[in-house]
C-alpha cells in the first residue's frame, strides 16, 4: 500500500465529495489504484483567501469506474475516515515545500506538485499531519531504545522496520481515534463560529480561556454523520440538548423549528435568540449542509 496526495479545488468541475468520493481521469488510475486500503492527504492550492493547502486526511475504500461519467473513475472513501486539519498546512513553511518529493534532484518543484493525484512518502506524509494536528498532539508510546529512530516514521536500519511499521500504525490510530476526531470537531466547528451558539446568539468563555459552547453533530457519529464542519453547528449545553432529542430543529433556511412536543414552548421561543434564526458561518461552505438538516429533521426532530 501507498500514500497518496488528492489535489482538490473548492470549485472544482469534478464531481468531488471529499468525505465521500474523489473523481478523476483513467490517466491517474494505475496511480490512484496504489492507495487502496491506505491514506490520502487532501491538498488545495493556495492561490485565492479561502484556499487551504494541505487540508484533510481520508482513507482510501475502493477505486471503481464512475457509472456516471465515461473514462472517469471515483476513489471511494471508507466511512468514518475523512478528518479535516485543526490548520490548514501550507505548501510551503520556513524550510521549503513540506512535501519534500516535489523537490527535484537539485531542488527545486518538479513538476510533480502539479499532478491532481501523487504518491507521498511516510515522512511527508507524516510531516504534513504532525503539523496540521499540532494542538495538545498526544506523545507516541514509548517502544524501546529504538525510538533513536527518525520523528517522522524514517528507517534507522534494516532490522527496526517492524518496529517503526507498529509506530507508524499507532500514529494513525491516534489521529482516527474517536477521541481526537471529538477535540478536532470541537475545535474546527467552534472556530466556525467564532465560540457562539448558533440558537441563542450567546458567547461565554470562563476564566480559564475555554468555551461554554459545544460542537454538536447535525447527523449523529452513530448514524455515519461525518466530523466536517457542514455537519455540525455550535451550541450551548441547554441548546444541544434540545438539539439532540429532537425538541429544536432547522429548516434548510436555518429557521429554528420547535417541537410541538415541548411542554412550554414560550420558555423555549423565549431561550431562543429574537430572530428565531440560526446564525450561519462566515465561510458559506462551512454552513450546515442541506442534506444533514434534512436528515435530523426526519429521523430526530419530534413533529
Amino acid at each position: 500500500m501507498t500514500r497518496g496526495v488528492f489535489l482538490h479545488r473548492e470549485d472544482s468541475v469534478y464531481n468531488d465529495q471529499p468525505e465521500k468520493q474523489y473523481q478523476f481521469p483513467s490517466q491517474y488510475l494505475s496511480r490512484a489504484s496504489q492507495f487502496i486500503g491506505d491514506w490520502i492527504i487532501y491538498y488545495e492550492p493556495r492561490r485565492g483567501p479561502t484556499a487551504k493547502g494541505y487540508y484533510a486526511i481520508a482513507r482510501v475504500a475502493e477505486v471503481v469506474p464512475d457509472p456516471t461519467a465515461k473514462g472517469m473513475y471515483l476513489a471511494l472513501i471508507e466511512r468514518g475516515t475523512y478528518l479535516p486539519f485543526e490548520h490548514p498546512v501550507p505548501f510551503s513553511g520556513p524550510q521549503g515545500p513540506v512535501e519534500r518529493g516535489v523537490l527535484n534532484d537539485a531542488g527545486r518543484i518538479s513538476g510533480r506538485a502539479q499532478a491532481a493525484v501523487r504518491p507521498i512518502s511516510i515522512t511527508d506524509f507524516n510531516r504534513i499531519i504532525d503539523l496540521g494536528f499540532n494542538d495538545e498532539a498526544p506523545l507516541l508510546p514509548r517502544t524501546g531504545p529504538a525510538l533513536g529512530a527518525p520523528p517522522f516514521g524514517g528507517v534507522l536500519r534494516d532490522e527496526q522496520v517492524p518496529l517503526v511499521m507498529d509506530v507508524e500504525r499507532e500514529r494513525v490510530e491516534i489521529y482516527t481515534s474517536r477521541p481526537m476526531r471529538d477535540r478536532i470537531f470541537r475545535r474546527i466547528v467552534l472556530d466556525a463560529y467564532d465560540c457562539r451558539c448558533a440558537i441563542t446568539g450567546l458567547k461565554f468563555i470562563n476564566g480559564g480561556g475555554r468555551a461554554e459552547v459545544q460542537a454538536a453533530h447535525i447527523k449523529p457519529v452513530e448514524h455515519h454523520g461525518p466530523d466536517i464542519v457542514s455537519n455540525g453547528i455550535a451550541l450551548s449545553g441547554t441548546a444541544h440538548w434540545m438539539f439532540d432529542r429532537g425538541l429544536i430543529s432547522l429548516s434548510d433556511e436555518l429557521d429554528v423549528l420547535v417541537s410541538r412536543q415541548v411542554n412550554d414552548p414560550d420558555s423555549v421561543w423565549g431561550f431562543i435568540n429574537k430572530g428565531r434564526k440560526a446564525a450561519a458561518p462566515a465561510t458559506a461552505a462551512h454552513r450546515p449542509h442541506p442534506a444533514y438538516l434534512a436528515w435530523h429533521r426526519e429521523h430526530c426532530f419530534k413533529q
